[in-house]
């Protein structure tokens, strides 16, 4: 009896560790995605021939990390190209990265509601993504809608994608402060923290054209700045130079035309 529970647990551990390294395994990139995401994803346009090979390789390792669910639809292969973009551009500029807090994605059809409900015939739903906590640690729940339209509308100085996994390496040091502890050198955070202060007075007083949401607190100036960042970086750098040099710092990368493109720092 001893043997067979002794096997038991072998072969439970067998399973564990072979769907684990099944899990991690990288696959190749497939070639026809490239056009794809050519067509749907500036900043890759934009990104050298030799820049866009690291690019897909990051998305391939990102996508062999965590696992995407459609709910109530079948998933097609753009609504993981645009996740894993999403996932990869606000990390670009480093050499290696893990989003060790995220196991996985649920893309809902459509905006949804505090209560996880996008059923049509309710009017207040109007969130696009969220970052998971409770029973919903290491999860993120996108809108598929807001996913496109993020990468769709280049001019809105907002994506929704990006936004959530702005808040995702916020919260790497376990909290969602709007200061990325992991980013930013010790010397720049009260340098950082007088500015988020100085652009959310702003924001507030309706004296920015920074987008109003990023008044709300201190983590979501973060996440909102960093969508004008990456979606508007020449405009960001002539209407909040100080800011876009901030930002600069903490992503590791100078997106603006009168650099190199996509300069990694």
């Amino acid at each position: 009896m001893v043997y067979i529970l002794i096997l038991v647990v072998i072969l439970l551990f067998a399973i564990h560790f072979y769907q684990k390294a099944k899990r991690h395994s990288v696959k190749p990139f497939p070639e026809h995605w490239h056009k794809l995401i050519m067509e749907n994803v500036l900043y890759y346009e934009n990104l050298s021939k030799g820049r866009q090979l690291v690019f897909q390789q990051k998305m391939m390792q990102f996508l062999s990390e965590v696992y995407i669910d459609g709910v109530q639809f079948e998933l097609e292969e753009l609504d993981k190209i645009l996740v894993a973009a999403s996932a990869v551009i606000p990390v670009f500029g480093f050499k290696e990265w893990h989003y060790t807090n995220l196991s996985g994605i649920l893309l809902y059809p459509d905006n949804f509601n505090e209560d996880m409900q996008f059923s049509s015939k309710d009017n207040s739903r109007n969130i696009g993504g969220i970052v998971g906590n409770g029973r919903f640690e290491k999860q993120m729940i996108l809108s598929k809608k807001a996913l496109y339209h993020g990468f769709k509308n280049t001019t809105d100085k907002s994506n929704t994608g990006i936004h959530e996994f702005v808040h995702l390496i916020d919260k790497l040091d376990d909290r969602t402060d709007g200061v990325p502890e992991r980013l930013l050198e010790h010397q720049y955070a009260i340098p950082w923290l007088n500015l988020i202060h100085k652009e959310m007075e702003a924001i507030n007083d309706n004296h920015s054209d920074i987008r109003k949401y990023g008044g709300t607190n201190q983590a979501e100036f973060f996440a909102v700045a960093s969508e004008y960042f990456f979606e508007r970086p020449d405009l960001l750098k002539k209407k909040h130079p100080e800011l876009y040099r901030m930002l600069v710092k903490c992503f590791n990368q100078n997106l603006s035309s009168s650099a190199s493109i996509n300069k990694i720092m």
